[in-house]
Parts: structure tokens; C-alpha cells; sequence
């Protein structure tokens, strides 16, 4: 279906009510809200890093509620199956023929917008499970392709505190996140806010002001959002830039282990697309450029050994590469 001026204005103003939804239960936490955003809009999986208490999943339930879509939760634990995730055979009597046969239940998976509650608690075998249904769609059980409801937003969690008796994820399932957003405490002023709002009677009421298909619709939008050929070069030069082997920035040769791959790139120009039609825009400027380029990097980029030592993290090389690398004129 095509799309007239007139729907795509109501889309986006449908943008603009869910964000607005949201934060009748979130206070603050603007950054954070507008990168799930630019996740759903641009067709990815969001990887959220955060200390126990900072509403993360309280985030992720209200967006669910304000997009009316089916949303499913499982808490990571080392004795979790990939069956307690992808659903299991369950052998039942066929009231027709009277036979016994197979019938696939269908899991948690099997739903629109899917919290990985600590993701990093259960072993890389079930981890694993994740990886067609990120990248595909779609889950394989007993040789037979089973496909998944669209819009598929999963959002996963971990704690960054404790380490014990977690199993860091792969650096392969890492970059299947489109982006690895990191969340902070709140301020002084929204704190206070928050000790107002969930001590006392009141409750605010979450509206759904958006369905599955505008989503997708939204989500085919964001591909025609148009980027300039020179910002398209600058993307793939940033990208370019974070591998040691070729790279021209001598802060990445000193500290950079291993550089983002391909998928890097793709995911850069498509936030930036999706962050523009969040602001109304239909071109990409290199603010945009400039701002995803922190999400998308911070977990495709590797540090080394004495980085580590040194506590210097990959935002430090996001901004040492958009200071080094030259940017397009007049954009």
C-alpha cells in the first residue's frame, strides 16, 4: 500500500503519542527511550545495560502497552532450555484418527516484543536459540520453519555489576543487536519525581496509540528516508576507521583490538534514517550520523588489553573517530 502525505504525517505524529505514552509511567530517560525508538522504527533488537532498579523492564512493558502487541518475558537462568524459549513437541491423541502424534506448542518467542530478562545468566546453548529468530524471523524445530509474527522487537537485558556466574554473549550474537543501549541513573530532579509518583494512590493509565501495522508500515518508511551520498561514504569511513589494520586514527591503533564489521555500517545509515523520521525529518544531516554511531559501535568494537587495564571504553574511540575523520561539507 502506498503511502500519501497525509498518512505518513499521522504516522509519525503516532510517534510522537507513543514516546509521549511512555513517559506518563518513565520519568527522564530520554536518551534511552529515543534509542528503543529508533530500534523499533529501524527493524532491530535492542541490547539494554543497566544496575538492578532503573525500570528497565517496567520500560519495556509500557511500550509494549502503548503498541497493543503481544509481549512475552523470560528470566535468564543457568538451567534454561532452548525448548523453555522456542516452544517443544508435546505428544497428543488426534480426536479424528485416534492416533498419537506430535503437536508443536509454541514458546515465548512466538510473541511481538519479547524481554530477554539477563541474557547473560544463561549458557551459550540457550543464548544460541536467539540467533535465527533475530536475524531470520523465524525458529527452526524438528527440521521444520516455523515463522514469527511481525513487528519481532526483542529487547535483552544484563546486569553490568555482577559477573559471577554469567556466560558473556558471543561477539557474533553481540552484533546481531542493532544497538547496545547503556542506562544511567536518573538526576536529582527526576529521582525526586519518581519517589513522587510510585509511593502514593495514583496510577497513570497507558494508552495504545500505535498497532503492528503501522509499525511495520513505519518501519518500510524508514528506508526511504533519503541520505546523501557523502554522508554515506562518511558512515563507511567511521566504520573503516575502528579496525586497527587499516585504520589512520593512531587513538585506534594504541587501543583497538578487533574494528566493527559490515553490519556496523548497515546498522549506522539505518538508525540514522530511522532517528530522522523520529524527528520529523526525511534526510539524514550528520547529527544523526553522529549520535547512533555511539549504540551501534560501543559492542562492535573490541578493545585490547591495556584498554582494559586503562578503563578506556569504546565511546572514547567513537569520539576520538568523529573528531578525526573528516566530515561532509554543508551537512
Amino acid at each position: 500500500m502506498e503511502l500519501t502525505e497525509t498518512k505518513v504525517d499521522q504516522l509519525l505524529q503516532k510517534v510522537s503519542s507513543l514516546k509521549q505514552e511512555i513517559q506518563k509511567v518513565i520519568v527522564g530517560q530520554d536518551v534511552v527511550l529515543e534509542e528503543i525508538l529508533v530500534a523499533l522504527l529501524a527493524g532491530g533488537h535492542c541490547l539494554l545495560e543497566g544496575v538492578p532498579g532503573l525500570a528497565k523492564t517496567l520500560m519495556v512493558r509500557t511500550m509494549a502497552q502503548a503498541l497493543h502487541l503481544p509481549f512475552r518475558r523470560i528470566q535468564f537462568t543457568p538451567d534454561l532450555m532452548p525448548t523453555d524459549i522456542i516452544g517443544t513437541e508435546i505428544l497428543e491423541d488426534d480426536p479424528v484418527t485416534g492416533k498419537r502424534i506430535f503437536t508443536f506448542t509454541r514458546g515465548p518467542i512466538f510473541a511481538n516484543i519479547l524481554l530477554a530478562d539477563e541474557i547473560n545468566r544463561t549458557p551459550p546453548k540457550t543464548q544460541s536459540a536467539l540467533l535465527e529468530a533475530m536475524q531470520e524471523f523465524e525458529v527452526t524445530y524438528a527440521g521444520k520453519t516455523y515463522l514469527l509474527d511481525r513487528p519481532f522487537f526483542i529487547l535483552a537485558t544484563q546486569n553490568p555489576i555482577e559477573q559471577a556466574g554469567t556466560y558473556p554473549l558471543p561477539e557474533a550474537q553481540l552484533d546481531r543487536f542493532l544497538l547496545y543501549v547503556k542506562i544511567g541513573y536518573p538526576t536529582e530532579r527526576e529521582e525526586i519525581e519518581i519517589l513522587a509518583n510510585t509511593t502514593g494512590t495514583r496510577k497513570n493509565k497507558v494508552q495504545p496509540v500505535v498497532n503492528g501495522d503501522e509499525i511495520r508500515q513505519l518501519q518500510s518508511l524508514v528506508r526511504e528516508v533519503s541520505i546523501n551520498d557523502d554522508l554515506t561514504a562518511y558512515a563507511g569511513k567511521l566504520v573503516r576507521a575502528t579496525r586497527p589494520d587499516n585504520t589512520t586514527v593512531p587513538f585506534v591503533k594504541e587501543w583497538v583490538r578487533w574494528g566493527a564489521g559490515p553490519r556496523a555500517g548497515q546498522a549506522l545509515i539505518l538508525t540514522a534514517k530511522a532517528r530522522a523520521l523520529l524527528y520529523g525529518r526525511y534526510a539524514v544531516t550528520t547529527e544523526d550520523i553522529h549520535t547512533m554511531a555511539y549504540p551501534v559501535l560501543r559492542h562492535r568494537i573490541l578493545m585490547n588489553f591495556k584498554a582494559e587495564a586503562e578503563n578506556i571504553s569504546s565511546d572514547k574511540v567513537t569520539d576520538e573517530l568523529i573528531k578525526a575523520i573528516e566530515r561532509p561539507r554543508a551537512l
